[in-house]
């Protein structure tokens, strides 16, 4: 994840790796990824008529393919939608070069590289220490600034560094455990449950800007801290009640740092606990697989249908075109160009996080995309992946909870944004 100087411009390893791969199978990967996505449906259906032994008794297995209903039915949409685009058949308007045929060949093939080795590396991420030291340095910061326990910094961290869907299983554990309280758990599975760094990468290769990675992922790290201080302390977050899970409350709730120690030399000793603990080549491979077929199988049949099906009605309807009139005159304040078409992105991205950058893509202003880009990270909170989720975890939020948030951060973090891009561009 280090940046580093290649072709004239600053990048990371991962998305070298992930150029390299889809120029190797150029042409295969709209082919593979239906595949993939059919594959998913076949397993799913299997899971849930025959619940053979193999799967029930496996929660990795469990999780991956006996789903929630409603995501069930987006993985029959998407392998439906994957092979009427990639045989070119039936209506027009779900296979066109604006809207299935954008996602199979142009998003997807970037998710199946960079999901390939992002998930196979994620655990030299997770488990080998660098989250116990960050915890422990960061053990000051957390209460004081989002009013939060020092221990929380290793979910905010694990979803930075690896992917919001982990910050938000470790919330929704650590909140039944009685670790945090209802108000504790809401804001972290909100607030910093932001999609990962290869996640990122993939938006803002996808609006043509990937040579502008670090400034992207540098605002977006500002943007975030900023909506971080503020949200908390405004409703509905703020009215989350300072109870425990079912009344209980953990019995292990020290934050300090023992005394004789110092933060880094307290989280040293942590880290190098949990390095120790992870000796296995095999387990790491095992866990890599494991993040990559996790990545391919829960995430592309979703984007695949709820990417088709909004830019359908992007494309065909003028929904979007209403819903984002509101900021029009905002944008044109803040002297964004294009602020007609960058308005149309601006709440799509509740349905999925790609989906901004996948409509912006068209838009001619490299400012106005990279706008787009850092927003479509910073609101956080799409139903696809992170929203659905936390509906479906222990983590005390409603559904409505999720539309004003999404707002408000969205309001929040748009200034920023667009102060950050005026000093750029």
């Amino acid at each position: 994840m280090i940046p580093i100087s290649y072709n004239g411009g600053i990048t990371i390893p991962i998305a070298i790796f992930s150029n390299w791969l889809q120029t190797l199978l150029e042409g295969k990967l709209p082919t593979i990824m239906t595949i993939i996505i059919s594959i998913t449906l076949i397993g799913s259906v299997i899971a849930k008529a025959a619940k053979p032994a193999f799967v029930e008794n496996s929660p990795f297995l469990k999780s991956l393919l006996d789903v929630h209903p409603v995501w069930f039915m987006a993985r029959i949409l998407a392998t439906i939608f994957a092979f009427m685009t990639l045989f070119k058949i039936g209506p027009e308007a779900v296979w066109s070069d604006a809207t299935g045929g954008l996602l199979l060949e142009g998003l997807l093939p970037v998710l199946f590289s960079v999901f390939l080795f992002a998930g196979l590396f994620l655990p030299l991420l997770l488990n080998f220490g660098l989250l116990e030291l960050f915890g422990a340095l960061l053990t000051k910061v957390m209460r004081p600034l989002f009013k939060l326990p020092g221990r929380s910094a290793i979910d905010c961290i694990a979803s930075w560094l690896g992917d919001g869907t982990i910050g938000v299983l470790l919330t929704s554990k650590q909140y039944e455990e009685g670790y945090y309280t209802k108000r504790e758990a809401a804001i972290i599975g909100t607030t910093f449950s932001v999609v990962s760094i290869t996640f990122s990468l993939v938006v803002i290769t996808e609006v043509g800007l990937g040579h502008m990675f670090v400034p992207f992922y540098l605002t977006i790290l500002l943007a975030g801290f900023v909506a971080a201080i503020i949200t908390p302390r405004i409703p509905p977050l703020s009215r989350k009640s300072d109870t425990y899970y079912n009344g209980k409350k953990a019995e292990d709730m020290k934050e300090a740092i023992p005394s004789g120690y110092s933060p880094f030399r307290y989280g040293l000793e942590q880290a190098v606990k949990a390095a120790e603990k992870n000796r296995s080549v095999s387990k790491f491979f095992q866990e890599g697989v494991k993040n990559v077929l996790d990545m391919w199988m829960g995430v592309a049949p979703i984007v695949m249908a709820l990417g088709t099906l909004a830019l359908i009605v992007a494309e065909t309807t003028p929904v979007f075109k209403w819903l984002g009139m509101p900021f029009i005159p905002i944008l044109e304040i803040m002297q964004v160009p294009e602020a007609q078409a960058a308005s149309e992105t601006l709440l799509i991205g509740f349905a999925d996080m790609f989906l901004p950058a996948i409509i912006g893509t068209g838009i001619e202003s490299e400012m106005t995309r990279f706008i787009i880009a850092c927003i479509s990270v910073t609101q956080l909170i799409y139903m696809s992946e992170v929203g659905g989720l936390l509906l479906g975890s222990k983590v005390p939020v409603t559904f409505w909870d999720l539309i004003v948030i999404f707002l408000i951060r969205t309001f929040i973090t748009l200034p920023v944004v667009v102060l950050v891009a005026h000093m750029i561009f």
